[in-house]
């Protein structure tokens, strides 16, 4: 139940998350960083299930970085057998929800063929979806994503003179997708790790102490709160 306080006609449209802190919450139990991830999944579909309640359209959650790649090889490797078993065995709930499912990042070499067939077998399940869209923002970086923008710019031969903000939003990797309105990262770290840099741009952010794996739907409602706390003004001034 969403509490009272939350006013449900200035929820924002778009939510991105960082989920920060896997590895330390099983450090902390002294398991293995593998385990965090596992345990990670139940707060992304709490999380999920939060953002339907609230009717957030679009919900953008930071899977694995370009960077991620640097992490002992065991690690990387259950990373991308456990993304694909999610996908897997959760794409028909999110189905039956009305969730449709889509990425952002590269699709080079090191991600596994198989991994790249159950992501587009995803998206096409889910394609007529229309009560939220989830994207997975997988084997991707904020200052990769620009570059890449800049090469798709200069391939189609725009002329230097033509180039506007807007050309660059419309070669980024998920052109038709809002910039959030709110970004959420856990785990205390304040940052936002070449996160959405481009999209981020007049965002709100809010920094919560909680570990991914504890992260809940009430998390994300208090963030909602602290975001409807605030005044947006994109640069201006208040009227």
């Amino acid at each position: 139940m969403i509490p009272a306080d939350i006013d449900l006609t200035r929820v924002p449209a778009h939510i991105a998350c960082v989920m920060d802190g896997n590895g330390r919450w099983a450090t902390q139990r002294g398991l293995k960083r593998t385990e965090g991830h596992a345990a990670g999944e139940e707060a992304l579909f709490d999380a999920v299930e939060g953002a339907l309640e609230l009717g957030v359209k679009w919900l953008t959650v930071y899977a694995f970085s370009t960077e991620n790649w640097r992490r002992p090889l065991d690690e990387v490797r259950y990373l991308m057998g456990f993304n694909e078993s999610i996908l897997v065995r959760r794409r028909e709930e999110l189905r039956e929800k009305g969730v449709r499912i889509r990425f952002a990042g590269r699709r080079d070499w090191r991600v596994p063929k198989r991994l790249i067939k159950q992501m587009d077998e995803s998206m096409a399940r889910t394609a007529h979806c229309t009560t939220m869209t989830l994207v997975i923002a997988f084997n991707y970086g904020g200052r990769a994503e620009i570059v890449d923008a800049v090469k798709r710019i200069i391939e189609e031969g725009i002329p230097a003179h033509k180039i506007t903000d807007k050309t660059i939003a419309q070669h980024l990797y998920l052109p038709d997708m809002p910039d959030p309105d709110l970004m959420v990262r856990t785990s205390g770290e304040y940052r936002i790790s070449n996160y959405l840099l481009w999209e981020l741009a007049y965002s709100e952010l809010v920094f919560a102490d909680v570990l991914w794996p504890d992260f809940r739907r009430e998390h994300l409602i208090d963030a909602v709160r602290q975001y409807q706390a605030r005044r947006r003004r994109f640069g201006g001034l208040e009227s």
